[in-house]
């Protein structure tokens, strides 16, 4: 059994979370912003399913990706010398976080993002939190992804792409800005083949803990981030491209 949540913004210790299925600990309450950030702040995120209720998560191991560490194939490489794209911080979040929830995926039917997900991650935008690297082609959105930054940790929520690699040119650039603002870390939650090609990595709950106790607590204060610059600053840095 796991509890459930009441009016009052706590959370039980991680180490309480199932281990089947894993790392499920809690239900209920609401996502509110000030529960969602008292989530984040423990390593604990939100996921369920439409009818469902709101189901809290902090599995062990976690899959992270330290933005200096971002795998980039040399297929890859020649489409982010390619000039024919323009990302975009912050300048469409609600649009990237409805193409998220509508993307199709493979194998997946229906999604995760509710519209009272949506809702929620957009409140956290407006306040600051929550964050859009876009991707835009031909004056287009092509792809991109959102997340949540708490001082010096970005934690990923999802991507889409309409356009080949599209969500992964974003990635590549949030991966330079993070590193340009010295960001510790990127949680990707759980661990799937196609993050482990891009250089992700499970590590032990009790370590990202850890980590996370010295980054969310320091860094820059809450606030839109540019909307400007960031290609030239990708370039600027090359990641490692030829």
């Amino acid at each position: 059994m796991i509890p459930w949540l009441g009016a009052e913004i706590a959370f039980p210790p991680v180490i309480k979370a199932l281990a089947d299925p894993p790392g499920l600990l809690a239900a209920g309450g609401d996502l509110s912003p000030q529960r969602l950030l008292a989530a984040y702040h423990h390593g604990i995120f939100p996921w369920y399913s439409p009818g469902d209720p709101i189901l809290w998560w902090s599995p062990d191991p976690r899959m992270v990706l330290h933005p200096n560490e971002l795998k980039i194939s040399r297929s890859l490489a020649r489409t982010l010398r390619n000039a024919d794209y323009e990302v975009r911080l912050d300048s469409a979040c609600g649009e990237v976080i409805h193409a998220c929830a509508t993307a199709p995926r493979r194998g997946q039917h229906g999604t995760w993002i509710t519209a009272e997900m949506q809702q929620a991650y957009l409140r956290l935008h407006q306040l600051g939190y929550a964050h859009s690297v876009e991707t835009w082609i031909d004056g287009r959105l092509a792809g991109g992804l959102y997340g949540v930054a708490l001082g010096r940790a970005f934690f990923g929520e999802s991507m889409f792409s309409c356009v080949n690699d599209a969500s992964k040119i974003a990635l590549a650039h949030l991966c330079i800005y993070l590193q340009r603002r010295d960001f510790g870390i990127i949680d990707c939650q759980m661990e799937t083949t196609h993050l482990t090609s891009l250089g992700a990595h499970p590590i032990p709950r009790r370590d990202f803990i850890v980590v996370l106790a010295t980054l969310v607590d320091s860094g820059a204060a809450p606030g839109p981030w540019p909307t400007d610059g960031i290609r030239d600053c990708f370039r600027k840095e090359q990641h490692g491209i030829a």
